[in-house]
């Protein structure tokens, strides 16, 4: 028997969306019978719903297989979501002026749940980092240090929110899981004014953060810097970008703030 709530939502496109979820960076191609698994429908289903997608554009045919991918349709409703022009606009030449010998890239992130959306970066020496994030790229707020300088700016009970909203993995042997030890953190990122990460969202990456706030004393994004963990000692890469990055943070902020505001960025309850 349907749920009350169930009323007001249409199952269909719910089930439409969700095949278009089964696609992910790791499963870029998918043949009938894997995306019927993954979106957790039969193989009939599934079927309808491919060709559905296929004739609206949203998914394609890879040529003589029988695999399905993303179409490049489905890049104009990321870009929508992402675009926060405002925020993307004064963010790039700050990141620009961050990019050097010292730091090979710098990104603007936004929250949304207990993760954190690329909105915006800046990179040079990507080969070196060893990792590839793009505009729209995601990540858990707890293992960042974009995440945690953003979740500092948040009372105590939206910190544990975000926290608990998701299980907390172990992503490399440096990565903070224990509920105490990263709320001990957060205190720690407030005091300071930045969040400096080494090698805990992805081994061999070191990450220093600051928050943008807004007018409102909302933390709206986090600008962060990275770079390559054999280029220097943790204190070296600190003393190098803890201060262009809090001015630059600052700056932005007052930018922001000075306009107006920006697009809020999407968030879930315990950001709101």
């Amino acid at each position: 028997m349907p749920k009350a709530s169930d009323k007001s939502t249409v199952q269909s496109l719910a089930k439409g969306l969700r095949v278009l979820e089964a696609f992910t960076a790791e499963r870029g191609e998918m043949k009938l019978a894997e995306v019927a698994r993954a979106s957790g429908l039969d193989n009939g289903s599934a079927f309808r719903f491919l060709n559905t997608l296929v004739r609206l554009g949203y998914l394609e045919k890879v040529a003589d297989t029988r695999r399905f991918r993303l179409a490049l349709k489905c890049l104009d409703l990321g870009f929508h979501a992402i675009a926060r022009t405002e925020l993307r606009e004064l963010a790039r030449p700050l990141l620009r002026g961050l990019v050097g010998e010292a730091i090979e890239a710098a990104s603007i992130a936004v929250p949304d749940g207990a993760e954190i959306v690329y909105v915006e970066r800046v990179q040079a020496g990507l080969a070196r980092l060893g990792v590839d994030v793009r505009i729209g790229s995601r990540a858990p707020a707890y293992s960042t240090a974009v995440g945690q300088v953003i979740l500092a700016q948040l009372p105590r009970d939206q910190q544990v929110a975000v926290l608990e909203a998701r299980p907390r993995r172990k992503l490399t042997p440096a990565t903070l899981t224990s509920l105490e030890a990263l709320l001990k953190r957060l205190d720690a990122v407030k005091r300071n004014g930045f969040a400096l990460a080494d090698q805990e969202n992805v081994s061999g990456l070191r990450v220093l953060a600051a928050p943008v706030i807004d007018a409102d004393g909302v933390p709206v994004a986090g600008l962060s810097v990275a770079a390559p963990a054999f280029a220097s000692t943790l204190t070296a890469f600190e003393r190098s970008a803890r201060t262009p990055v809090m001015v630059a943070a600052r700056t932005l902020s007052k930018a922001i703030q000075a306009a107006g505001g920006v697009a809020a960025p999407a968030r879930s309850p315990a950001f709101a």
